[in-house]
């Protein structure tokens, strides 16, 4: 990770990120745990367990994120101040992190082809529906990834809020194992991923100007210092 931060700033691009080359996956993610493996085997077990423990207002959360790949997921940390149809320029950086982030976990997700819950043990029943496309799509979590690279960004825009904001985007990870969605690896892979996606894009000159934009934007609604 100090190579990563060491990178010089990346040339403006209307893409920001271009999801090859050094974004490789295989170039900082390790494995998932090999298939029928004591660990895997464990994932599997914890998986089940915490769908067994989950309350009904946990697994309701659980599969209200599981349709809410966006900023919206913050509300609940940030209070009725975080509107984003009032704070566009705070929109515009986080429609450019969550779309930075689907060409990214596809490709990683296409390395690796890791079964999900389901298709382990088909016992299971996820708390929201999901599509055959998404069967061998485990490894890393694109929610997860997503979740923390916007939450990395946010805690960059809002100091003062960083930890609950921080805190909003490890539920939210962590509710994909609680809908039956991911393994524990999954999600620590998708935290790593979405850190570093994060952090490339605040390299990018055209990224920090659209960020300090929101900046303003979020001083001026009281929402940062």
């Amino acid at each position: 990770m100090a190579l990563l931060l060491a990178a010089p700033a990346m040339a403006a691009d209307p893409g920001f990120l271009k999801p090859s080359g050094m974004y490789d996956p295989a170039h900082y993610l390790p494995p998932p745990p090999a298939p029928g493996s004591p660990r895997a085997l464990a994932e599997l077990a914890e998986v089940k367990r915490l769908m067994a423990e989950a309350t009904p207002e946990q697994i309701a959360q659980a599969k209200s994120d599981d349709g809410s790949e966006n900023g919206i997921i913050f509300g609940v940390v940030l209070g009725p101040g975080w509107d984003l149809s009032k704070l566009p320029a705070t929109a515009k950086v986080i429609n450019e992190v969550t779309g930075t982030e689907g060409p990214f976990s596809d490709i990683a997700k296409q390395e690796f082809k890791r079964d999900r819950p389901w298709i382990v043990d088909p016992s299971l029943q996820t708390c929201a529906a999901h599509k055959p496309s998404q069967d061998h799509a485990s490894y890393p979590s694109g929610h997860a990834t997503v979740g923390y690279g916007m939450g990395i960004v946010l805690a960059n825009l809002m100091p003062s809020h960083a930890q609950a904001i921080l805190g909003r985007s490890a539920q939210f990870a962590e509710n994909r194992v609680i809908c039956g969605m991911h393994f524990r690896s999954d999600i620590v892979a998708g935290q790593q991923f979405g850190t570093i996606m994060a952090i490339r894009l605040m390299q990018n000159p055209q990224f920090q100007a659209d960020m300090n934009a929101a900046r303003a934007e979020l001083s001026a609604a009281h929402l940062a210092p």
